[in-house]
């Protein structure tokens, strides 16, 4: 009898989209996502969704994309701490992060106006399908709201891989593009699976 090969999958976050949830976490539940409850959560996700039995289930890689401060801003702004703090858990998690300098954009008077994250989005977008393409990722998980990912999404299929959106959307913003969601495969949202299932809250959050 043959033996059941494994599926593998490829998670890809976007760490602007993360940021968004844990303020949305924050504001509504005084919680942070709890990254390693995530991670466990999508094969789990995946075998009640595709009848697959969960240990052949695999996460075979997982990146973060984010853009961070250069460390003297990011003193000043009291952020080192928490930023190492959420490097530790991407460590742990076997996460491989990929961060690129924001830039502030100032005013002729030298007050900060805005901060700008160029590139991150397009590095995010060319590594997912660079990475799948050589991979052979069975499932792709992209755990984003951006609308502009929704061409990455058609690429991704074109390769055959099953391409699943998760989102999650604690604060009720309607972040997530109606374009996005119907491209992918399968979208997953967990605000919605959180209301049928409240252990949930307890297993994908951890109290600040």
């Amino acid at each position: 009898m043959a033996l059941l090969e494994n599926q593998s999958i490829g998670v890809f976050i976007d760490g602007g989209y993360y940021a968004k949830i844990d303020e949305g976490l924050e504001e509504v539940m005084q919680s942070h996502a709890n990254l390693k409850g995530l991670l466990s959560f999508i094969p789990q996700k995946l075998e009640a969704l595709e009848g697959i039995p969960r240990k052949r289930l695999v996460i075979t890689e997982c990146h973060f994309y984010k853009g961070r401060y250069r460390v003297n801003d990011a003193s000043s702004k009291k952020l080192l701490y928490s930023e190492r703090k959420f490097e530790d858990a991407l460590i742990e998690n076997d996460v491989i992060f990929h961060y690129k300098h924001l830039r502030e954009i100032k005013d002729k008077d030298g007050k900060v106006t805005g901060v700008i994250e160029k590139g991150i989005d397009t590095w995010f977008a060319l590594d997912t399908y660079e990475l799948a393409l050589y991979r052979d990722f069975d499932y792709v998980v992209l755990i984003t709201g951006d609308a502009d990912h929704e061409m990455l999404i058609r690429k991704l299929k074109a390769l055959k891989a099953h391409v699943i959106l998760l989102t999650w959307d604690p604060a009720g913003t309607n972040s997530t593009s109606p374009a996005l969601r119907e491209e992918a495969c399968t979208h997953i949202e967990i605000s919605k699976l959180m209301e049928e299932d409240k252990d949930l809250y307890k297993y994908l959050t951890k109290k600040i």
